[in-house]
């Protein structure tokens, strides 16, 4: 099966890489046909000629090398003895002298006398002699190692220039094969499979040959002989992943160790790979590629492993493609989805789902250093608002399906009031966004409450906000809630207005007369779980009968539908799905006067 599949893929590697040759010369209108035999023949006698000057420089390697062998032994005796020196000598002897205590003498066999002695000790010398072999024989023996090479690149010939003949053609037959019936999803993956595939492979061609051009060029410069050599054996091995690279320098450290006088010429070489390899690695690949080619590093390791594994040498070089085409395909057919979350770059989990594993988990540690990271570039309150709260509502839709127990609830509620209390010191960085991330953010909540901090900046709040606790956040039902009040609570103390909270079932009657109400002026009504419009009434008209004369505020950060009837609650704003907007409101509350809203006025929505 390698025999022909192996050269198949080579081919459609071929036809990627010389296809926008083609595509150059079809704009210039030459006809198809006689494109695809330029290309190819320039292709051919390229690779031809490559191939001539790495035999050339192999056999004047390979006539100089005895030259360079007293050379090197002496750098390997020198080496030997400073970093050696005697020790494994004396250990070797003190275990041959132990040795020659320990064994037994073997008595020896009993002697032939006479004659016939001396006919067992005298061996009958044989000698074979092989026949001369004929010019058919020495033919074949020059021969038959070449007929694979040579069969190989035949068929890897032919079959790319039948696919840049009938490159159209086959589009369609896959497209047929993938499913005709969807043309826009599989026209989209091959599309991508084939921009990702000629980007990937030419990006990387083109890194490649120019890296074993300038270390041709620098070995040259420092004296190793066959620079070339070497050069094109660096542009090929680069094409393995990681390792590569260092792997090709070996041979040309060996060699000026070999060919230099003394250390100077082993050292430039060594620190030409040591600097040279990791800037093409770090700098140049990720400015070409950009940061991913597509692929999570553990997956370009176990492709090169298993297709290795498969296909041998030529399998290592095709695996990384190969992987991709695969991830490619998964991410536009349902049913191989599992290979773009087990190969691709793009996180399995959304940083959500991230935050509730790890809380689940009990690990808020890991929690913590992701949203260090992310608040290198957003404000805290994007972090808690697009991240945090929505793990809490992953959580919450566990709890409404009873897949939560009361323990681990209580133990993501204390992991959200450890990375609160961790991110408590932090500050946010004003970052300068892109002229159009402005225009399209203008209208956000996160965007309308920055405007309204900055025009109420020459504000200062009154009296009765800035001392004691003005605000008590109430959980609506759970502790779930609670951990949602812990973040407004944090939010609005930023801010400048002190705030509190009430533990989980605050609600009850048997904890509602418990509240300390004094000084209120402002009741934040905390859900993370879908609630009803019943069910805020009921809640809000238990506030009433502690608080009369406080302003309410219900955040529903987990509804996913409208509150109906929400204009029968009296004197009560909704914020639905944001923080942004809740904190929003309740500044608006903090900075108006301490004049009382008129009695009777319906309740505002807030998406």
């Amino acid at each position: 099966g390698g025999g022909v599949v192996v050269p198949s893929a080579l081919a459609v590697l071929f036809s990627v890489l010389v296809a926008p040759a083609v595509g150059v010369l079809r704009r210039l209108y030459v006809p198809r046909a006689l494109a695809v035999l330029v290309v190819s023949v320039l292709a051919l006698a390229s690779v031809v000629g490559v191939g001539a000057l790495m035999v050339a420089q192999i056999t004047d390697l390979a006539d100089e090398l005895p030259r360079y062998e007293s050379r090197l032994r002496e750098k390997i005796q020198n080496v030997h003895g400073v970093l050696l020196g005697n020790t494994f000598e004396r250990a070797s002897g003190f275990l041959q002298g132990l040795r020659k205590e320990i064994e037994v003498p073997v008595a020896k066999p009993a002697t032939l006398s006479g004659e016939e002695g001396r006919t067992a000790e005298r061996p009958v010398p044989v000698e074979v002699k092989e026949p001369e072999p004929t010019a058919l024989q020495t033919a074949s023996i020059l021969i038959l190692p070449l007929i694979y090479p040579l069969m190989t690149i035949g068929i890897v010939v032919v079959f790319t220039v039948f696919i840049l003949l009938q490159r159209e053609d086959l589009r369609n037959r896959l497209v047929w094969l993938a499913g005709a019936q969807d043309l826009q999803r599989t026209t989209a993956a091959l599309d991508e499979a084939g921009a990702r595939l000629s980007h990937l492979f030419l990006s990387h061609f083109a890194i490649n040959a120019g890296f074993g051009a300038l270390i041709g060029v620098c070995l040259w410069l420092i004296g190793v002989p066959s620079a070339l050599l070497w050069g094109v054996l660096q542009m090929l091995m680069r094409f393995v992943p990681y390792i590569g690279g260092f792997v090709s320098a070996v041979p040309p450290v060996i060699l000026a160790a070999a060919v230099g006088p003394d250390w100077t010429m082993v050292i430039l070489t060594a620190l030409l790979f040591v600097i040279l390899e990791p800037f093409a690695t770090e700098v140049v690949e990720p400015l070409v590629h950009g940061h991913s080619t597509g692929l999570s590093p553990v997956a370009i390791i176990a492709a090169a492993t298993f297709w290795t594994w498969l296909w041998g040498p030529i399998g290592l070089i095709l695996s990384t493609p190969l992987t991709l085409c695969l991830v490619v395909l998964g991410r536009h057919v349902d049913r191989l989805k599992f290979l773009d979350a087990m190969f691709g770059d793009q996180p399995p989990l959304s940083p959500a789902q991230v935050v509730y594993q790890y809380l689940l988990a009990h690990n808020p540690v890991e929690v913590i250093e992701q949203a260090r990271a992310y608040l290198k570039d957003k404000p805290l309150i994007t972090y808690y608002d697009e991240i945090l709260v929505k793990g809490l509502t992953l959580a919450q839709a566990d709890v409404e399906r009873d897949l939560l127990d009361a323990a681990r609830v209580q133990r993501i509620r204390d992991g959200v009031a450890e990375i609160v209390d961790d991110l408590a010191t932090h500050d946010d960085r004003p970052a300068s966004p892109a002229p159009e991330a402005t225009a399209d953010a203008a209208g956000s909540p996160l965007a309308q409450l920055l405007k309204t901090e900055s025009s109420n900046e020459a504000k200062v709040l009154p009296e009765r906000w800035r001392v004691g606790k003005p605000v008590l956040c109430l959980p609506g039902i759970g502790l779930l809630d609670e951990a949602a009040a812990m973040i407004i609570i944090q939010l609005l103390e930023r801010e400048g207005v002190g705030a509190r909270s009430e533990p989980a079932g605050a609600l009850s009657m048997s904890q509602i007369f418990s509240w300390d109400t004094k000084g209120v002026a402002l009741v934040c009504l905390c859900y993370v779980e879908n609630v009803s419009a019943a069910q805020i009434r009921y809640a809000v008209r238990r506030i009433r009968r502690r608080a009369p004369d406080a302003a309410v505020v219900v955040a529903l950060l987990g509804n996913i539908n409208p509150i109906a009837g929400e204009a029968e609650l009296v004197d009560t704003t909704l914020v639905q799905n944001s923080l942004p907007a809740t904190l929003e409101r309740i500044l608006e509350l903090a900075h108006a006067t301490d004049k009382a809203e008129p009695a009777g006025e319906p309740a505002t929505m807030t998406a």
